[in-house]
């Protein structure tokens, strides 16, 4: 419906062209539909909802545009106003009350975060974060260890452990030549990891039974990883302080209100009861 009124707006342009004025504010009218004032403040509330597409308008076709769409919205809404139902009040409520909770949210979330709010996260989530150890290895998955001791006597008389992969491997890794790329601890299941971490680069592992199967391991390189630098994480510390923000404020203000829910026992499924709206 808004992109309805929107389109129409926007296309008929039927708004007579606002004479230029010497001082205008948000309280100027530009139109009055049965005595209720459409002002200035009205259309600028309304362009910073509009939808892309539209904002790149020249500013003539959006003032017309818009000053009509609030016109006929008036006239539209004048009416419906004195025949509306229980369903549209209590949804003007909601809208109202969605609105008003929404802007707050919004006004909470994009405040201004400071350096020293970001240097101090930082140090809280990296601080006493040293380098992480990587780990490059590869892998073939079999169904038995009776397999996987087979797979061990190939590489042991020379056979090349991606060719075997991509032969024997039942895992996904397997057409890769089995290899699994950089991972750190906690990524991999337990049993896997331990194997991984306690073979040299180049070693391979005695069947290490997951609830996979059975691996053949082999580790072909580590790294160090520093902690990363407070500009390459800038934008997650800035979204998880906003998330913060806003959750303590709620927090806050609900902790503080007036809340009752009175003990009433009701069926759930009454709430698809659309007869309950009917007058």
């Amino acid at each position: 419906m808004k992109r309805f009124f929107a389109g129409t707006a926007l296309s008929l342009l039927l708004a007579m062209p606002v004479a230029a004025q010497d001082s205008v504010d948000a309280g100027t009218v530009l139109a009055s539909v049965g005595g209720t004032d459409i002002t200035l403040g009205h259309v600028i509330a309304m362009l910073t909802v509009l939808p892309p597409e539209y904002q790149g308008l020249p500013d003539n076709v959006l003032l017309d545009g818009l000053l009509e769409q609030l016109v006929q919205q008036e006239v539209l809404a004048a009416v419906a106003e004195n025949d509306i139902g229980l369903v549209e009040r209590l949804g003007l409520e909601n809208e109202r009350r969605a609105f008003l909770a929404a802007t707050l949210i919004d006004r909470i979330g994009t405040a201004a975060i400071s350096e020293a709010e970001l240097q101090a996260e930082y140090d809280a989530q990296f601080g006493a974060v040293g380098p992480v150890t990587e780990y490059n290895a590869s892998h073939i998955l079999l169904e038995t260890e009776a397999d996987a001791q087979a797979v061990i006597a190939d590489l042991t008389e020379g056979a090349d452990f991606a060719e075997l992969a991509r032969e024997r491997s039942t895992g996904p890794s397997g057409p890769n030549g089995g290899n699994l790329g950089w991972f750190s601890a906690g990524m991999m299941v337990p049993t896997f990891e331990q194997a991984v971490f306690a073979l040299g680069v180049g070693e391979v592992s005695a069947p290490v039974e997951t609830q996979f199967g059975w691996h053949v391991i082999v580790l072909n390189e580590t790294r160090d990883q520093a902690p990363p630098s407070l500009d390459e994480v800038r934008a997650e510390l800035e979204d998880g302080l906003r998330r913060a923000r806003v959750t303590a404020r709620m927090e806050e203000l609900t902790a503080a209100a007036d809340i009752v829910r009175p003990e009433i026992q009701i069926d759930p499924a009454v709430i698809r009861d659309l007869d309950l709206l009917a007058e």
